[in-house]
């Protein structure tokens, strides 16, 4: 059974169409990057796999049961703002989400337990190289270190799944050089499935291993809304470990997308 399942999945705003006839099955382990023009719905599927939108029509599975429709620890999300508590520090803001968890069983966590609590999250900020930083507040971090925090609070809770919403797209290129190592060692650490929006194609070719491209099949300029888009390329990159071998070049991208039958 694949891991997710997509089944003529859609998604409807009052009259305006965002996503149509979308079908995809999804391996555990896979790095998904997915491309396409701003407004062609890649984060609202973001946001119906993270739970916070439901389909409109058709099936979104997980394990071959409906995705519940709220977030849920098995699903982490790292947004392109850094989206970490300004007034808590580095290590209060990983330590945040078990300790609400272990509040609704315990009330206040407090002793021992705060302190295994603290432990895990110094370890996973070192992990992600903020070991240095585990006092610091998210206004002396850079963007780079602000967006490594964001990370380390997606993976606190162990997540199958890591949604990523064009995570790097605020930042300079040789701090997102840096990031792609960084996300490719986690992706294989943590042996997650990840799901990558970015606006750079080449981004997506040389991190994940298989490539979407969203954009509408059907057009009508007199009424633009009435269809949605679907993913209309589906590109294996045949990577085992992402950012592996050599990065291809711009026409070698633009030969593989041009090349590849669009699905149906």
């Amino acid at each position: 059974m694949s891991l997710l399942s997509m089944r003529n999945l859609e998604k409807h705003y009052g009259k305006q169409v965002v996503l149509e006839r979308v079908n995809a099955e999804v391996q555990e382990g896979e790095f998904v990057s997915i491309v396409g023009a701003s407004g062609c719905g890649k984060t609202t599927f973001l946001k119906m796999m993270l739970g916070t939108e439901s389909p409109s029509k058709g099936e979104l599975l997980l394990d071959g049961k409906p995705i519940v429709q709220e977030p849920g620890e098995d699903r982490g999300v790292v947004f392109q703002r850094y989206s970490v508590f300004p007034h808590l520090t580095a290590l209060e803001n990983v330590m945040l989400g078990e300790e609400f968890v272990q509040a609704r069983w315990l009330g206040r966590v407090w002793g021992k337990q705060r302190q295994a609590i603290a432990e895990r999250a110094r370890a996973m900020l070192t992990q992600v190289g903020l070991g240095h930083a585990l006092d610091k507040y998210p206004h002396q971090l850079s963007g780079g270190m602000q967006q490594r925090l964001a990370l380390a609070q997606a993976l606190t809770k162990k997540p199958r799944i890591l949604l990523l919403d064009e995570p790097f797209g605020a930042l300079d290129p040789g701090i997102r050089k840096d990031m792609h190592q960084l996300i490719t060692d986690l992706w294989q650490q943590h042996q997650l499935t990840i799901f990558m929006i970015t606006h750079d194609l080449k981004e997506g070719f040389s991190l994940g291993s298989r490539l979407w491209v969203f954009d509408k099949i059907r057009h009508d300029p007199q009424a633009p809304d009435a269809w949605g888009a679907s993913i209309t390329y589906d590109i294996p990159l045949d990577r085992q470990a992402a950012g592996s071998g050599p990065q291809p070049s711009e026409q070698q991208i633009r030969d593989r997308v041009y090349t590849t039958p669009r699905v149906a």
